[in-house]
């Protein structure tokens, strides 16, 4: 991700590891129990997302694997991006952490509890579209439109575009049930790949120095002539 070499990559994440039987994973909960925690994880888990944009991604994104349309989006847009995409999947274990998911999945529940993210609209959720994030000082809030004197110009609207990574870090730190859970892309900005620059380095040096002969090359500088 730091050399955004033109690379996707896709990491399912069930807060768990499901396919080497149940252990705890860097993403499982605090206090989490497991095959090899059985008296509870006292790691904290850390973000994927997070992890991936102080890496400096140039395309990161999260989506569900309940959610087939929004998945579909999503990695439909990275597969398109040019450099490294990286996109986590919540995605549910039924054999060993089945339900981690259900309180941004369950319909009862849902949009309340995950905010889905559109560049450059309002950061707004719920069923009726009238919960919203603003921020006080440094710090993010979840508010009523019309309640208080609130009004969609005090809430905080999305940029994947812009040219640090601020805003999706600060979404990144988002968790229920405080704050909804963001899905969708936290960031998507265009930089040179890896290939593309390391592509400039060859062109330049055959510009200079010409292509280059194999031969002349092998008996160049301290060679030896065997009898």
């Amino acid at each position: 991700m730091r050399r955004n070499i033109d690379l996707k990559i896709i990491l399912l994440n069930n807060r768990i590891y499901g396919l080497t039987k149940g252990q705890y994973s860097p993403t499982s909960q605090l206090g989490m129990k497991t095959k090899t925690t059985p008296q509870g994880s006292i790691d904290r888990p850390f973000s994927p997302v997070a992890l991936a944009l102080g890496a400096g991604a140039t395309f990161v994104a999260r989506t569900v694997d309940s959610d087939l349309a929004h998945m579909a989006g999503v990695l439909k847009r990275a597969a398109e991006h040019q450099g490294t995409a990286f996109v986590e999947i919540f995605q549910n274990c039924i054999v060993f952490n089945d339900g981690a998911y259900d309180a941004i999945t369950d319909k009862s529940v849902r949009d309340d509890a995950r905010l889905l993210l559109e560049h450059g609209k309002p950061l707004l959720y719920g069923k009726d579209r009238n919960k919203a994030i603003r921020l006080r000082g440094l710090e993010p809030e979840a508010v009523t439109l019309g309640e208080d004197g609130v009004t969609e110009a005090d809430v905080v609207h999305h940029d994947e575009k812009a040219e640090h990574s601020g805003l999706a870090f600060f979404l990144s730190q988002f968790d229920a049930p405080k704050l909804p859970v963001p899905l969708g892309v936290f960031r998507a900005v265009s930089a040179p790949s890896y290939e593309e620059m390391n592509g400039g380095l060859h062109k330049d040096a055959r510009e200079r120095r010409g292509r280059g002969d194999l031969a002349s090359l092998f008996n160049s500088g301290d060679t030896w002539t065997i009898d």
